[in-house]
Formats: structure tokens, C-alpha cells, sequence
């Protein structure tokens, strides 16, 4: 069996919801990929009007051979995305969940 890449997975998953967003938010929206620390980003940054925008609706980071997903602000859930494209839940950690609740939630517990 073919070992699935998972920076590769990550990034292509982050750059579609990148494109996904308003395009006259376009130039609010950052893409931050760090190999080296294994972590995967995407942010808001900007101003609409008077109010700052700032924030990450994914943050995404491998860990021992495992998926964190830190922070997921999707629709669908990057998780089940994950799982679409191959990757077993067994290395997919809801880091975002507290530590006794991923016990219940069918994904790995760390």
C-alpha cells in the first residue's frame, strides 16, 4: 500500500478553501505553510471598514507521524475531508476537542 503524503494532502485542502472564500476578500486571505514545523495555516488578515480582521479558521500540524487539526472553522470538517482522501482516523487527532473527549469521537486520542 502506497504511503499518502500527508503535507501534500494538507496543503491541497487549505488551498481550496483559500479559493473558496468571497473574492472581494481575496487579498484578506493567507496561506502559511512551514514544512520544517510540519505546521499548515490559513488566516484572515485585513481590515472591512473599521474592523480588524485576524484570525485562523485552520490551523493543521503533524505530529509524530499523526494529523492535529488544531483549529477548523469548515463546513464540512477538515477531519472528514482527511478521511475522503485516504487518510485513516486512527492519524487524525481533533487536537481543538479536549483530551478526555476524543476518546468519543471516532479519531485518534493523541
Amino acid at each position: 500500500m502506497e504511503r499518502i503524503d500527508y503535507r501534500d494532502i494538507i496543503e491541497k485542502i487549505i488551498e481550496k478553501h483559500a479559493t473558496e472564500n468571497d473574492p472581494s476578500d481575496a487579498d484578506k486571505v493567507r496561506v502559511v505553510f512551514d514544512r520544517k514545523r510540519d505546521s499548515y495555516l490559513l488566516l484572515s488578515v485585513g481590515w472591512r471598514g473599521d474592523e480588524r480582521i485576524y484570525g485562523s479558521s485552520i490551523h493543521i500540524d503533524i505530529k509524530d507521524g499523526k494529523i492535529w487539526i488544531q483549529e477548523d472553522f469548515t463546513e464540512e470538517g477538515i477531519a472528514n475531508q482527511l478521511v475522503e482522501l485516504g487518510v485513516p482516523k486512527t492519524n487524525i487527532v481533533l487536537g481543538f476537542r479536549e483530551p478526555y473527549v476524543r476518546q468519543f469521537t471516532g479519531f485518534a486520542v493523541a
